[in-house]
């Protein structure tokens, strides 16, 4: 498996395939990880998180990924003064125009797309060249679950890879540069998302019918 320079790629497969043990064995979130993986020519195995964050890659956990007793602005103030970080926030700002008029707003109260676009800006702030998201749309709406993936589509405009655990992954695939099917932890499948979404028997098996969200927000 591997992700190329501002690509976005979508992990797809039942549940307990291992799509999150998978985006956590990336981040360094599992005690014990064997085999091979590297990132811009660095060993991650034993790698800890810290260094694989200082080395460029970010992570959304799909639950608990902003403070929510802290405001927007408190929020990100965190990543800055943990990463030692200068003028980033603005930058995010820019970035997210809905945070800067709510980065006085509690966290916790924060429609379901505000706060994704909180823990997206709080990924960003050290400027990441890989980006793992685990399910994104999860516990959202089919209309914001359009304005968050409007925002992981527009991450390789900024320099950003993409790899994408996904409930919804019909719709992630639409949008996705390729994808790999997984089965009780092993890849069954790797292609285009076009081609992956055109292989029926394949999608119905381990992608299903649900989640292919549209822009009317209707939920097929």
């Amino acid at each position: 498996m591997c992700v190329k320079a501002n690509e976005i790629v979508t992990i797809a497969g039942t549940n307990g395939a291992g799509k999150s043990t998978l985006i956590k064995a990336v981040m360094g979130l599992l005690p014990r990880v064997q085999g091979a993986m590297q990132f811009n020519g660095t060993d991650l195995i034993g790698l800890p998180v810290e260094d694989r964050i200082g080395i460029g890659i970010s992570y959304v956990p799909q639950v608990h990924n902003v403070f929510s007793t802290l405001t927007v602005h408190e929020n990100l103030q965190v990543v800055e003064q943990v990463a030692r970080l200068n003028a980033r926030i603005e930058q995010m700002y820019e970035l997210f125009p809905a945070l800067a008029g709510r980065r006085r707003t509690y966290a916790c109260n924060l429609s379901g797309g505000e706060r994704q676009q909180l823990a997206f800006a709080r990924a960003l702030m050290p400027s990441p060249r890989l980006m793992l998201l685990d399910e994104p749309s999860a516990a959202l709406s089919p209309a914001l679950t359009n304005q968050v993936f409007a925002e992981v589509e527009r991450l390789p405009s900024i320099g950003v890879a993409v790899l994408m655990v996904e409930q919804r992954a019909r719709h992630a695939l639409m949008f996705s540069d390729r994808g790999y099917i997984l089965d009780s932890g092993r890849i069954v499948l790797a292609d285009t998302g076009e081609n992956l979404l055109a292989n029926k028997e394949m999608a119905d098996l381990y992608i299903g019918t649900c989640g292919a969200t549209h822009s009317d927000g209707a939920s097929a």
